[in-house]
């Protein structure tokens, strides 16, 4: 691997997860997959190696990392199982607009036991009707005494069921649309607020996936993140920093289907050769390898950009996550082909891998949206000029 000029600590992050992925991931994911099961044996042994920690400031309990720092761990747990890598980024997902909009009580309350690892986090914006449309949102938090009625339903939300601390976003009025969004901290058990099913999903089974479903849910004033009228800016600023990590989990399935791959080739014989030695294969691994380290650059540059208090993030961030995922579909496709009929088996791992890939073109923002996005940037930038 090129050299990425990480500093000690991030060397140490990425080390760690690593080995984590290698000994205690690898040889429970494919039973997670296959029982479709939350990994919290995982999510403690996390805990205990201080990764949930890496992207907190230091006065809540964190290490004083950042994105790049999350998107290294992220990377590594996602060679071995994306699924579990997704319940640990969800997680810093939900966090996350706590750390930005979030005033001092409600940090000091919520990020250290996200930093421990003692507690999830969960983002709520998605709903049957509203994905990308966020005016369409149809979930609403009517103001009364000391604070707010939510009444709605969101979908397909990571964590959710597993998660105590949740950002929901709600409608506070919808005569203006996206701006009449607000978002709220909601915890777990709390009266008139319930999960609907767990959802069955082609990959990510480890991962927790549930619809909230809010009936006359009470949250009181303090709860409230930021302004009234700022849940979208929180979600799209959230979205800015994190979508950097989507591209980290695709760089860590491609890598993941890279390896099995080369393996195979290896020891594959077919008349009377490793079918690494075909020129047809080495092709694909050299163009397998290349989109992969060209995917983690972009992930790692939009990461630092993040990381060094750059505002304008929305374009390279979004860039990340487009391209790292286009990759990831690309090269988990051609791993399948280089096992032949062995890849299309549950024996092995790149099916499963395959199956991961393709939900990192569609959460936070589907590949579309995010072409949207950094071509709405580009003319941006021209009319500037």
């Amino acid at each position: 691997m090129p050299d990425y000029f990480l500093t000690e600590e991030q060397e140490m992050v990425r080390d760690l997860a690593r080995q984590i992925a290698e000994e205690r991931v690898k040889p429970v994911r494919a039973e997670l997959d296959e029982n479709e099961e939350f990994p919290w044996e995982l999510v403690k042994i996390l805990a205990q190696a201080d990764l949930f920690r890496v992207w907190v400031p230091e006065e809540y309990g964190g290490l004083g990392g950042g994105t790049l720092e999350l998107c290294l761990a992220t990377e590594e747990l996602s060679r071995a199982c994306a699924g579990v890598a997704v319940t640990y980024a969800g997680s810093a997902l939900g966090g996350t607009p706590i750390l930005l909009f979030g005033n001092e009580e409600q940090k000091q309350k919520y990020l250290p036991p996200l930093a421990d690892g003692e507690k999830l986090a969960a983002f709520a914006l998605t709903e049957p009707e509203a994905g990308s449309d966020a005016a369409a949102i149809q979930t609403t938090a009517r103001k009364v005494e000391g604070g707010y009625i939510l009444n709605g339903t969101k979908q397909w939300i990571t964590n959710g069921g597993e998660a105590e601390i949740y950002v929901v976003i709600a409608m506070t009025d919808k005569t203006k649309g996206a701006r009449g969004a607000s978002a709220f901290i909601v915890e777990k058990g709390w009266e008139g607020f319930g999960f609907g099913k767990k959802e069955r999903k082609m990959g990510i089974r480890a991962s927790a996936t549930r619809e909230l479903i809010f009936q006359d849910c009470f949250v009181s004033r303090e709860n409230l993140l930021g302004r009234e009228g700022m849940g979208f800016i929180i979600a799209m600023r959230t979205f800015d920093r994190t979508r950097p990590g989507i591209g980290a989990q695709a760089v860590g399935i491609a890598q993941g289907a890279l390896d099995e791959a080369l393996s195979y080739a290896h020891q594959r014989h077919q008349f009377g050769k490793p079918i690494s030695s075909f020129q047809a294969i080495q092709h694909m691994l050299a163009d397998m390898a290349t989109q992969i380290e060209a995917a983690r650059t972009l992930v790692y540059y939009a990461a630092r950009l993040i990381d060094s208090g750059k505002k304008d993030i929305s374009k390279i961030s979004a860039m990340a996550k487009l391209f790292a995922s286009d990759v990831a579909m690309k090269v988990t496709t051609e791993a399948v082909q280089i096992l032949g009929g062995y890849g299309y088996m549950r024996d092995y791992p790149v099916e499963k891998m395959m199956r991961d890939a393709k939900i990192t073109q569609i959460y936070e923002g589907t590949n579309q949206i995010m072409r949207n996005v950094i071509a709405a940037e580009l003319i941006k930038e021209l009319a500037s000029r």
